[in-house]
Protein backbone atom coordinates (compact mmCIF):
# COMPACT_ATOMS: atom_id res chain seq x y z
CA UNK A 1 0.00 0.00 0.00
CA UNK A 2 1.48 3.48 -0.94
CA UNK A 3 2.07 6.54 1.10
CA UNK A 4 -0.56 8.58 -0.24
CA UNK A 5 -3.21 5.60 0.46
CA UNK A 6 -2.26 6.15 4.23
CA UNK A 7 -3.04 9.65 3.85
CA UNK A 8 -6.69 9.38 2.38
CA UNK A 9 -7.14 6.38 4.44
CA UNK A 10 -6.19 9.10 7.51
CA UNK A 11 -8.48 11.43 6.25
CA UNK A 12 -11.22 8.99 5.97
CA UNK A 13 -10.58 7.92 9.92
CA UNK A 14 -11.07 11.20 11.15
CA UNK A 15 -14.07 12.22 9.35
CA UNK A 16 -15.64 8.69 9.37
CA UNK A 17 -14.50 7.65 12.68
CA UNK A 18 -13.84 10.46 14.77
CA UNK A 19 -16.06 13.70 13.71
CA UNK A 20 -19.31 11.19 13.90
CA UNK A 21 -18.39 10.18 18.09
CA UNK A 22 -18.52 14.43 18.85
CA UNK A 23 -14.91 14.39 18.88
CA UNK A 24 -14.24 18.63 18.02
CA UNK A 25 -11.17 19.80 19.21
CA UNK A 26 -9.60 20.76 16.34
CA UNK A 27 -6.09 20.70 17.38
CA UNK A 28 -6.58 16.84 18.61
CA UNK A 29 -8.22 16.33 14.88
CA UNK A 30 -5.26 18.20 13.24
CA UNK A 31 -3.01 15.71 14.93
CA UNK A 32 -4.60 12.54 13.88
CA UNK A 33 -4.75 14.04 10.64
CA UNK A 34 -0.93 14.38 10.45
CA UNK A 35 0.11 11.17 12.69
CA UNK A 36 1.38 8.51 10.38
CA UNK A 37 -0.69 5.59 12.51
CA UNK A 38 0.56 3.28 10.27
CA UNK A 39 4.04 3.74 11.00
CA UNK A 40 3.03 2.58 15.01
CA UNK A 41 1.64 -0.69 13.72
CA UNK A 42 3.41 -4.52 12.97
CA UNK A 43 4.45 -4.58 9.38
CA UNK A 44 2.05 -7.28 8.69
CA UNK A 45 -1.12 -4.90 9.78
CA UNK A 46 -0.52 -1.72 8.09
CA UNK A 47 -2.94 -2.14 5.89
CA UNK A 48 -5.28 -2.58 8.31
CA UNK A 49 -3.69 0.34 10.41
CA UNK A 50 -7.06 2.59 10.05
CA UNK A 51 -9.95 0.57 10.88
CA UNK A 52 -12.12 0.79 13.77
CA UNK A 53 -11.09 -2.07 15.47
CA UNK A 54 -8.24 -2.80 18.05
CA UNK A 55 -4.84 -3.97 16.52
CA UNK A 56 -2.81 -6.71 17.87
CA UNK A 57 0.88 -5.44 18.59
CA UNK A 58 2.29 -8.36 20.33
CA UNK A 59 1.32 -11.48 20.84
CA UNK A 60 3.37 -12.17 23.27
CA UNK A 61 1.93 -9.53 25.86
CA UNK A 62 -1.87 -10.15 24.29
CA UNK A 63 -1.67 -5.95 23.89
CA UNK A 64 -3.42 -3.75 21.36
CA UNK A 65 -3.69 -0.19 19.76
CA UNK A 66 -6.38 1.18 20.68
CA UNK A 67 -8.71 1.56 18.37
CA UNK A 68 -9.81 5.20 16.72
CA UNK A 69 -13.15 6.49 18.51
CA UNK A 70 -12.44 5.86 21.94
CA UNK A 71 -8.97 6.79 22.19
CA UNK A 72 -9.62 10.55 20.19
CA UNK A 73 -12.84 10.71 22.57
CA UNK A 74 -10.53 10.22 25.67
CA UNK A 75 -7.85 12.05 24.42
CA UNK A 76 -10.45 14.93 23.63
CA UNK A 77 -11.48 14.71 27.47
CA UNK A 78 -8.05 15.05 28.96
CA UNK A 79 -7.92 18.92 27.62
CA UNK A 80 -4.48 18.55 26.62
CA UNK A 81 -2.93 22.07 26.42
CA UNK A 82 0.26 23.06 24.85
CA UNK A 83 2.28 23.67 28.10
CA UNK A 84 1.04 20.68 29.26
CA UNK A 85 3.48 17.90 31.06
CA UNK A 86 1.80 14.68 30.39
CA UNK A 87 2.59 10.82 30.92
CA UNK A 88 0.90 7.63 29.00
CA UNK A 89 0.67 5.02 31.03
CA UNK A 90 0.58 1.63 28.17
CA UNK A 91 2.89 3.40 25.67
CA UNK A 92 2.91 0.70 23.40
CA UNK A 93 4.10 1.04 19.66
CA UNK A 94 3.84 5.04 20.56
CA UNK A 95 0.96 6.08 18.88
CA UNK A 96 -0.95 7.76 21.90
CA UNK A 97 2.57 9.69 22.92
CA UNK A 98 2.86 10.90 19.21
CA UNK A 99 -0.28 12.31 18.76
CA UNK A 100 -0.43 13.79 22.63
CA UNK A 101 2.76 15.42 22.11
CA UNK A 102 1.52 17.64 18.89
CA UNK A 103 -0.86 18.85 21.84
CA UNK A 104 1.42 19.36 24.76
CA UNK A 105 4.78 20.28 26.12
CA UNK A 106 6.31 17.58 26.83
CA UNK A 107 5.17 13.83 27.01
CA UNK A 108 6.65 10.50 28.95
CA UNK A 109 5.47 7.60 26.87
CA UNK A 110 5.28 4.45 30.02
CA UNK A 111 5.87 1.32 28.78
CA UNK A 112 6.62 -2.20 30.73
CA UNK A 113 7.23 -4.52 27.49
CA UNK A 114 10.56 -4.02 26.63
CA UNK A 115 10.56 -4.67 22.90
CA UNK A 116 7.77 -2.43 22.63
CA UNK A 117 9.62 0.26 24.15
CA UNK A 118 12.33 -0.01 22.38
CA UNK A 119 10.13 -0.06 19.14
CA UNK A 120 8.33 3.12 19.97
CA UNK A 121 11.37 4.81 21.31
CA UNK A 122 12.79 4.18 17.78
CA UNK A 123 9.53 5.15 15.54
CA UNK A 124 9.21 8.01 17.72
CA UNK A 125 12.65 9.40 17.10
CA UNK A 126 12.53 8.66 13.34
CA UNK A 127 9.87 10.78 13.30
CA UNK A 128 11.16 13.83 14.66
CA UNK A 129 8.68 13.87 17.87
CA UNK A 130 11.53 15.19 19.86
CA UNK A 131 9.39 16.25 23.03
CA UNK A 132 8.49 12.81 23.69
CA UNK A 133 10.52 10.47 26.08
CA UNK A 134 10.11 6.27 26.51
CA UNK A 135 10.39 4.78 29.58
CA UNK A 136 10.50 1.19 30.04
CA UNK A 137 9.01 0.41 33.69
CA UNK A 138 5.97 -1.38 35.51
CA UNK A 139 3.18 0.59 33.96
CA UNK A 140 0.98 0.41 38.06
CA UNK A 141 3.88 2.62 40.01
CA UNK A 142 3.82 5.67 37.36
CA UNK A 143 6.83 7.52 36.38
CA UNK A 144 7.30 9.20 39.86
CA UNK A 145 10.57 10.72 38.28
CA UNK A 146 8.85 13.17 35.95
CA UNK A 147 5.78 14.23 38.57
CA UNK A 148 3.72 16.12 38.90
CA UNK A 149 1.84 15.78 35.39
CA UNK A 150 -0.62 17.90 34.22
CA UNK A 151 -2.46 15.15 31.98
CA UNK A 152 -2.13 11.23 33.15
CA UNK A 153 -3.49 9.35 29.77
CA UNK A 154 -4.04 5.84 30.20
CA UNK A 155 -4.20 4.09 27.16
CA UNK A 156 -6.00 0.51 27.65
CA UNK A 157 -8.95 -0.08 30.32
CA UNK A 158 -7.87 -1.27 33.95
CA UNK A 159 -10.09 -3.16 36.83
CA UNK A 160 -8.91 -0.51 39.34
CA UNK A 161 -6.86 2.79 39.44
CA UNK A 162 -4.30 2.62 41.97
CA UNK A 163 -3.11 5.62 43.99
CA UNK A 164 0.74 5.61 42.96
CA UNK A 165 -1.14 7.33 39.13
CA UNK A 166 -3.46 9.71 40.99
CA UNK A 167 -0.79 10.79 42.99
CA UNK A 168 1.11 11.94 40.98
CA UNK A 169 -1.31 14.45 39.32
CA UNK A 170 0.00 18.24 40.04
CA UNK A 171 -2.99 20.10 41.26
CA UNK A 172 -5.56 21.13 38.43
CA UNK A 173 -4.35 17.90 36.48
CA UNK A 174 -6.36 15.20 34.85
CA UNK A 175 -6.41 11.63 34.64
CA UNK A 176 -8.65 9.78 31.83
CA UNK A 177 -8.61 6.04 32.02
CA UNK A 178 -11.35 3.30 30.48
CA UNK A 179 -12.10 0.92 33.89
CA UNK A 180 -13.60 -2.32 33.55
CA UNK A 181 -13.79 -4.90 31.06
CA UNK A 182 -15.32 -5.37 27.62
CA UNK A 183 -18.92 -3.56 27.05
CA UNK A 184 -18.66 -3.22 30.97
CA UNK A 185 -16.01 -0.61 30.57
CA UNK A 186 -16.36 3.31 31.32
CA UNK A 187 -14.14 6.80 30.66
CA UNK A 188 -13.73 8.08 33.86
CA UNK A 189 -11.71 11.63 34.18
CA UNK A 190 -10.25 12.17 37.39
CA UNK A 191 -9.73 15.97 38.36
CA UNK A 192 -7.23 17.23 41.55
CA UNK A 193 -8.46 20.24 42.66
CA UNK A 194 -6.84 21.39 46.31
CA UNK A 195 -5.06 17.87 46.64
CA UNK A 196 -8.37 15.91 46.44
CA UNK A 197 -9.08 13.62 43.48
CA UNK A 198 -12.67 13.04 42.31
CA UNK A 199 -13.68 11.24 39.38
CA UNK A 200 -16.46 10.97 37.14
CA UNK A 201 -17.74 8.63 34.51
CA UNK A 202 -17.71 10.52 31.03
CA UNK A 203 -18.98 7.93 28.39
CA UNK A 204 -19.07 3.91 27.88
CA UNK A 205 -15.67 2.70 26.58
CA UNK A 206 -14.97 -1.06 25.29
CA UNK A 207 -11.29 -0.85 25.47
CA UNK A 208 -8.45 -3.46 25.87
CA UNK A 209 -7.05 -4.36 29.14
CA UNK A 210 -3.67 -3.08 30.56
CA UNK A 211 -1.46 -5.51 32.25
CA UNK A 212 -0.44 -4.70 36.03
CA UNK A 213 -4.01 -3.52 36.86
CA UNK A 214 -5.96 -6.65 37.65
CA UNK A 215 -8.07 -6.34 40.83
CA UNK A 216 -6.88 -8.80 43.55
CA UNK A 217 -9.21 -11.68 44.09
CA UNK A 218 -11.24 -11.47 46.93
CA UNK A 219 -10.99 -14.27 49.86
CA UNK A 220 -14.28 -16.13 50.29
CA UNK A 221 -15.40 -17.41 53.21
Amino acid sequence: MMTADFSDLRVKMVDGQIRTTDVTSLPLLTAMLEVPREAFVPDSRKPVAYIDEDILISEQGGRYLMKPSPFAKMAQLAEVGEQDTVLVVGGGTGYAAAVLSRLAKSVVALESDAALAADSAATISGLGYDNVSVVCAPLRGGHAQGEPYDVIFVAGSVDELPETLTDQLAEGGRLVAAEGRGNAGVARLYLKSNGVVTGRVAFNAAVKPLPGFERAAAFVF
